[in-house]
């Protein structure tokens, strides 16, 4: 469908000026004062009942039409990432060594959208939520919004988010029953082995050999331990030791991170991992040291909330634009606390196949894609008003 029939067209020019301006003004997560500030002055400007300071700088806007019992929720992320931005354009970063390299930008700008649009018309019957996030990047946004009432004082039945995919074509949706995003765990090892000369191994013990023979290990948690129908990822990102030129470490520390789809194979994961090191470390007689620490959740949609994300994006675009059962994509998104604590839906749209807006998300060459700011809020507007049907009880 041309960005031209779509129904927030109209506000295409307004939505770019407002993208353009958070982009060359980026604040990194919990530093979002100017932005929750100017969503907030937006969102009281189009009419709605406005809420700041939610989990420190989140802002959430009320829209209520008649009497319908039904509310739902419509989430945008605030920030942006430490990253030196290598675009040229005009709006390019003014704030050196921060980036809108994710399309925050983009999400919120399509949020106000939907807000100015269905603040003008009366297609619906029920109450909107329209919920400004900060502090996404970290995985600690979402739950200090849950923690400081969201939900308690906005109640909502349903929540939904949306991101953008480079790569992707623009004027395209997909999302999933189940599972959508995966877990992200950070992991840290540290072995404490018994160092010495690098001419007499044999009176010690070489941590960077024990650490070595666990970075391999731990390759086959998913390659020999997990399903391989089921999908995880158990990466080591990180090796240093206390060596020296002709020292031989006796410590080591293993960083890293792991992916899962399911709770149960994150499980697994870290058991294995437990398991192996152990194994390891004991065979060399040297002790080593776990932690294993859940930052992100894995994002599960719900079967209603899909369904109608499904339905609203068919309506917009139709039916041959939309992938109702996309494969589960492995980056991590803490909007899974929001789906975790309500029925919701997490939705990606397409971001464009060309330049700026095919680079993968958080290069300093990204960009989002303007044009898709149209669709973005026409989906929004669209599922608001299917989901808000003027003839419920």
């Amino acid at each position: 469908m041309p960005a031209g029939t779509l129904p927030t067209y109209y506000l295409q020019n307004e939505m770019t000026m407002w993208r353009h301006d958070f982009h060359s003004r980026p604040e990194l997560g919990f530093d979002e004062h100017r932005t929750s500030a100017q969503v907030a002055e937006l969102l009281g400007e189009f009419g709605l009942e406005v809420h700041q300071g939610i989990g420190r700088n989140g802002v959430v806007g009320i829209l209520q039409r008649g009497n319908g019992p039904l509310s739902i929720g419509l989430r945008a992320d605030m920030d942006a990432l430490p990253i030196c931005e290598q675009n040229r354009f005009a709006y390019r970063s003014g704030n050196d060594g921060v980036m809108h390299a994710c399309g925050h930008d983009g999400h919120i700008a399509m949020l106000l959208g939907a807000a100015k649009h269905l603040s003008a018309n009366d297609d619906f019957n029920g109450r909107v939520v329209f919920i400004f996030q900060p502090n996404e990047e970290h995985g600690l946004g979402a739950p200090a919004m849950i923690e400081d009432g969201l939900f308690g004082r906005f109640d909502v039945d349903q929540v939904y988010a949306m991101h953008n995919i480079p790569g992707m074509a623009l004027g395209t949706f997909a999302t999933r029953s189940g599972p959508i995003t995966a877990s992200e765990s950070l992991f840290e090892i540290s072995v404490a082995a018994r160092g010495g000369h690098a001419a007499l191994p044999h009176m010690g013990v070489d941590a960077i050999l024990v650490g070595s023979e666990i970075v391999g290990a731990l390759q086959t948690i998913v390659a020999r331990k997990l399903n391989p129908s089921l999908n995880g990822v158990v990466s080591v990102t990180e090796f240093a030791t206390d060596g020296g030129r002709n020292i031989l470490p006796g410590h080591a520390t293993l960083r890293g991170d792991a992916r899962a789809l399911a709770p149960d194979i994150n499980a697994a994961i870290e058991k294995r991992m437990r398991q192996i090191v152990e194994g390891i470390c004991l065979a060399h007689d040297v002790t080593a040291n776990v932690s294993y620490e859940t930052i992100f959740p894995a994002t599960i949609n719900a079967a209603a909330p899909a369904r109608a994300a499904v339905d609203a994006a068919t309506e917009l675009v139709g039916a041959n634009h939309v992938d109702g059962d996309c494969p589960a994509k492995l980056f991590s998104e803490d909007f899974a606390h929001m789906a975790a604590a309500k029925p919701g839906c997490f939705v990606l749209m397409g971001n464009g196949l060309d330049g700026a807006n095919a680079r993968p998300l958080h290069s300093a060459d990204y960009d989002f894609n303007d044009e898709a700011l149209t669709f973005g809020s026409s989906f929004w507007a669209t599922l608001v008003e299917q989901q808000l049907s003027g003839d419920q009880a």
